[in-house]
């Protein structure tokens, strides 16, 4: 620690307790701080692409999640060093943002640490390496743009959005079923979009998922699945033309809101309470068959007795049904959500043209579908699977799909995948770093082999000599100016993406090349660490 003294040479103190805190400054701050963010890149490393591998971990509850979601491994990690921090930060930014390419965007940033750290041995100061990244990830960003496609599809021609959310499934756990996954993500979407704004709400697309059956048994329900049956064994188990009552009220005699004592000394009074109350309920139940409700979810319960009377009265009901299952239940039906029973009106009724209780297996799961709704704008993917695990993965893959789908939708241009966009994005980086005179031409052209790390990652996963495919398609590109040539992970004996069929969203590329470059400035602009040493 710095040490000052005053002019009669005795020393005093700048920093509070400064012999019990550790300080790393210059060069060995930026390469501790290098070193941390490689390690966090390299664990990714081995999870990239359709050949990737998954990552298990154990929660220190001992729940285990399988996983080759970056995003995903880097929350569940539990990363402790301050720059492994901000790798989660990335890959999470990018999660919320385009949902997929949390794992290439952290290689990326990863093989950019890599690059500077050698330049920094070099002597070349950080903020001209950094400057350099910003100039070169502009000119990739400009590429891609020009060497995107525009894609059209409308509601009845959507085989260019299956295509690539099946692009976005290959590197998943699911890709054996990733054709059918794939339809069920962009009709789930297509069924919630509002194509003249270019919207897609999220929100209205529920992941249901139960243990059992298998992934091919996974389907798109126009309508939404609620985990709960009807209150009684007895009452019907399919409804047709429903009109449903969605309540948030108490379905069941009102409690004062005072303390009170009722004394009853003889039965004649009990009896007299009893018949009140029955009559109360009954008058709640005729309430709900006179506004012609035929089904009644309600959110709180009601006890046996009034199930008893709910049966006889032919009033089916569902009881303890979640706040966000009513409101979707809501959004779907058309209906309102009646906080006091006293408001319930015809009106507020939402319709559905069949709920249906459907039971799985020899175990006594039952689920209620509320199906053909007024509103299809609410749907549900209902994913099955052999264990619990499996059913995870699959929501987060679905996930990724989905945002895919919205992705496109927003804005549909696509560049193409399997590495070909970083190997063009590297080459033209590359062609333009001989117009800056500077230091930054170092810079510049790091940024280029930074880029061959994701087609490298790629090969490398798929058991390829990863130094030759690289510069085999990568001379390819050149010779042929095409720039559809990637890595041939799945070995099908062709370089081009057009005839492999794998799509990535533009904006999905170029936030990854940003979002990485924005954290390396950031990581490299930091030249003192000062920490508190543990004791």
């Amino acid at each position: 620690m710095a040490l000052a003294f005053d002019e009669y040479g005795r020393p005093f103190i700048i920093l509070r307790e400064q012999e019990s805190k550790s300080r790393l400054r210059g060069l060995d701050a930026q390469k501790a701080n290098i070193a941390a963010g490689v390690a966090v890149s390299r664990i990714l490393r081995t999870s990239l692409g359709p050949k990737g591998m998954d990552k298990m971990l154990q929660s220190p509850d001992g729940d285990i999640t399988i996983t080759n979601d970056g995003a995903t491994i880097l929350e569940q990690m539990d990363v402790d060093n301050q720059i492994g921090k901000l790798m989660v930060e990335l890959s999470r930014s990018q999660d919320y943002e385009i949902g997929d390419g949390t794992t290439g965007v952290v290689v990326l940033a990863g093989a950019l640490l890599e690059q500077a750290e050698k330049l920094l041995e070099r002597g070349i100061h950080p903020i001209r390496v950094a400057e350099g990244f910003e100039i070169s990830s502009r000119i990739a960003v400009d590429h891609l743009e020009q060497i995107s496609h525009k894609f059209d599809f409308n509601a009845t021609n959507i085989e260019p959005l299956v295509q690539t959310c099946m692009t976005t499934l290959s590197s998943k756990i699911v890709n054996r079923c990733k054709r059918s996954l794939a339809e069920i993500a962009v009709k789930a979407v297509m069924a919630v979009a509002d194509l003249e704004r270019k919207d897609v709400n999220l929100d209205l697309i529920k992941v249901e998922g139960k243990v059992g059956g298998k992934l091919e048994d996974t389907e798109l329900i126009y309508g939404i699945i609620v985990d709960k049956d009807m209150s009684h064994p007895q009452m019907p188990k399919q409804i047709e033309d429903a009109k449903i009552a969605i309540l948030t009220c108490p379905f069941e005699p009102p409690k004062p809101k005072t303390k009170h004592k009722v004394d009853i000394d003889t039965v004649e009074k009990f009896q007299t309470l009893r018949k009140q109350e029955q009559k109360y309920f009954d008058d709640m139940v005729q309430r709900c068959k006179d506004v012609g409700a035929t089904l009644v979810i309600c959110q709180w319960g009601f006890d046996d007795e009034a199930n008893h009377l709910l049966m006889h009265r032919n009033l089916p009901a569902v009881r303890w049904v979640g706040g966000v299952e009513l409101e979707l239940i809501a959004i779907a039906t058309g209906g309102r959500i009646v906080p006091r029973f006293q408001e319930l009106t015809t009106e507020k009724l939402g319709k559905a043209g069949l709920v249906r209780e459907k039971s799985f297996g020899t175990t006594k799961d039952r689920m209620l579908y509320i199906e053909h709704c007024a509103n299809s704008r609410a749907v549900t993917v209902f994913i099955r699977g052999g264990n619990k695990m499996m059913i995870e993965e699959t929501k987060r893959s679905i996930h990724d799909a989905l945002c895919v789908a919205r992705n496109l939708i927003s804005n549909n241009s696509i560049v193409y995948g399997g590495g070909a966009a970083e190997i063009s994005c590297s080459i033209a980086v590359e062609a333009a770093a001989d117009k800056y005179p500077g230091v930054e031409q170092y810079a510049i052209r790091a940024f280029a082999d930074a880029l061959d790390s994701v087609p490298m990652a790629l090969a490398e996963n798929s058991g390829l000599s990863c130094i030759e495919t690289l510069s085999a398609v990568k001379a390819q590109q050149i010779k042929e100016n095409n720039h559809c040539c990637g890595i041939d992970c799945n070995d099908t004996g062709t370089n081009d993406m057009r005839e492999q069929n794998v799509f990535e969203t533009l904006i999905g590329k170029q936030q990854q090349i940003l979002l990485a470059t924005q954290v390396v400035k950031m990581i490299l602009k930091i030249d003192d660490v000062i920490s508190p040493s543990e004791y």
